[in-house]
Parts: C-alpha cells; structure tokens; sequence
C-alpha cells in the first residue's frame, strides 16, 4: 500500500519533521502487512465535520468501498448530529494511533490471516464456529474483529444509534449481529440460538427481554468466561482511560469518549480471535424476542437493543457484569430499529456478515 499523494506532497514540502515521521510510520506498517487508517493530525483536535471525513476516507479505503456504499455511509453520518468518535472538545484519547501501531508491530499482529479472509471475503474479520466440532471453514457467518469502522488503529464510532449501526452495517455488505453471535465469538465458540422465544409470547418488549434474560443467564453463568480467560484481570484491554472531569453519564458536551485505538491490546482477543470485546467501546447488538426478528434470519426486521460488553473504565470501575454471555438489564431499551434508539459517548457496534454473501476480496 503506497503512501497516498497528498501526503507525500505534504512531507515534500516540509511540513515538519513530527508529521513526516507519522506518514513514513505508516507506510512501514502497511509494508508490514498493518493495515493502518491514518496517521494521527499533526497538531490540535479537528472539528467534527473533519473527524467524520477521514474515518469514512479511511473505512472507503481499507474496506474497498464502491462509490455507492460511500454515498450511505456519508448520509447515514450527515444525518446525525452526535455520531463519530465523540465530542472533540472534550476527548481526550490515552493512546494515539502512531503509539497503537508501534506496539501492533512489536506484537507483530496485523489482525488479519489469509486464511479468514479467504473465508469471510473482508478484511479484519473472524469465522464464528465451534472448535469442538468444527472448523473455521465451516463457518457460517464471521464477525469483525475490532469494533466499526474494523480497522486496526482507528478510534471506534460512538454516539451511533442501534438504528443507525444496522444501517451502517448494511451499507457496507454487512449486517447487525445478532446477541449470541457477539456471544459465541466473545467465548469462543458459536453455538445455536438459544433464545427462550417460548417466555416472550404475549409479553411486551421490556417484559420479554426481562424473563429471557433472567432464563439465559442462569443457564450460562456455571461457564462464565471472558474473551481473554475464565477469570476477570485488569490490564489486558482497553480498559484504563477514564471518564471526562465533570461527566455527567450522557453528556456530548460533557463526556469525552476517551477510547482507544482499536486492537491496540494484542492480548484482549477471544479464542477466535475476536478483539475489544471486553473494553473500548460497549456495543450495539440485536436482541430477538421472535424467530423472525433474527437478523440471521434475512428478514429485515430486527428485535430489541441489546448492549454488549464493558467499555474503557473497567480497570478502575466495573459498574455490571460483563462476562462473555452476560444479558443486561433493558437498559433504554427499545426497538432496534427506532429513529431514536439509544445512543452514548461509549457505545458503539461491530458488525457480522453472512459467509454466503461473502464477495472475493479486493
């Protein structure tokens, strides 16, 4: 991957030592096999508008988006007034992405093999199957390995509404995951979909959610895992930043989303191979309360909220449980599908894709 124009026109012209630095970094990294999104902006924090630009100019490049799946992506964002990577007035991020890809290299992980991407036909994603009685080529769906836009380095898109993810994800060929995927690459094997759709009948959605949630935690809890291991440990993922002085808990004014770039914890991976899951950002799933609210299911209805995982204070303050196939509580729940699903300064989303509607990658 050759070192885009303009900047190589930038450095010519002598910007400046730190910023020439930062582009030939990146340059050795793709050489390496990392396929990095962007350098870190030489001085100060962009304004928003400039923030959303480059993400889609790098989640175009790195994923190999047509100009059409462009054009979604830069509407679904335009016609948002919080979606990005948070408030840049007050974020303030404990890793730079020039720091993430030197300890990438160090590790020497790409987030990336030949043989999945053979198999999910896109960059940076995993196959979900169970190693107990099969094999990745067996998969049936994949799921990304680091959280949206997946791409090694990248801060992770937050403020997005469940709504918006779903779009999000099928403007780019993919789609919502549904719950016990997140799960089973979360643990480390995919099993069937086990939802109690028998305690839901007749029930409102917030009634539903409850008893399957209540039913589906006690039948997993005795295999309790985390995606790096059976126990809880601090500092092995993106969980030590902390929150804006002054947040009040929903704030864009006031709450910095203080995440990292994503994948830059080598070690915070399930057994597939799927990263931040515990840390970062928490995330965006699809809860059905139905069978035909699957998002597997093809059908285009999709069921309730359903949010994922710890985020990036959880070495200093674990506020629930998080453990790999852990249900929330209905949390500002609603139809996943909702104009105003919920949103906050440490949510975000991954997405999944069906292998069947996997394309030859670029």
């Amino acid at each position: 991957m050759s070192m885009p124009v303009h900047q190589r026109v930038l450095v010519g012209l002598g910007v400046g030592f730190v910023l020439a630095a930062l582009f030939a970094l990146g340059a050795a990294f793709a050489a390496d096999g990392l396929e990095v999104g962007r350098p870190d902006a030489p001085q100060g924090a962009p304004d928003r508008a400039s923030q959303t630009a480059a993400w889609i100019d790098a989640l175009a490049r790195v994923h190999a988006l047509d100009a059409e799946q462009r054009a979604a992506v830069e509407a679904i964002a335009a016609g948002s007034d919080m979606l990005g990577q948070g408030n840049p007035a007050v974020t303030n991020h404990p890793m730079s992405r020039a720091q993430c890809a030197e300890r990438l290299r160090e590790a020497g992980e790409t987030w990336e093999s030949p043989e999945n991407l053979e198999i999910c036909g896109s960059p940076h994603m995993a196959p979900l199957y169970d190693p107990a009685t099969e094999t990745a080529a067996d998969a049936e769906v994949c799921i990304d390995r680091l959280e949206f836009p997946n791409i090694p380095c990248e801060y992770p898109v937050v403020w997005v509404r469940a709504s918006e993810a779903a779009a999000l994800c099928e403007a780019v060929g993919k789609r919502l995951c549904d719950a016990h995927e997140w799960e089973g690459g979360c643990q480390g094997e995919l099993g069937e979909a086990d939802y109690r759709f028998d305690l839901a009948a007749g029930k409102s959605a917030g009634e539903a959610q409850k008893a399957m949630r209540y039913a589906h935690n006690a039948k997993h809890k005795a295999t309790a895992r985390w995606s790096y291991g059976p126990e809880f440990q601090t500092g092995v993922c993106a969980q030590a930043s902390g929150k804006t002085a002054g947040c009040n808990g929903g704030s864009w004014k006031d709450c910095g989303s203080n995440t990292y770039p994503a994948g830059a914890f080598p070690g915070c991976q399930s057994p597939l191979g799927v990263a931040d899951i515990n840390g970062n950002a928490a995330e965006h799933m699809n809860l059905p309360t139905r069978p035909e609210e699957l998002a597997s299911a093809g059908t285009g209805k999709l069921g309730v909220t359903e949010m994922k995982g710890s985020w990036f204070i959880w070495d200093r303050y674990r506020a629930h449980d998080d453990w790999c196939r852990w249900r929330a509580p209905y949390w500002h729940g609603g139809r996943v599908q909702s104009a105003d699903s919920h949103r906050n300064y440490h949510l975000g989303f991954r997405c999944c894709k069906d292998v069947s509607a996997s394309q030859p990658s670029p």
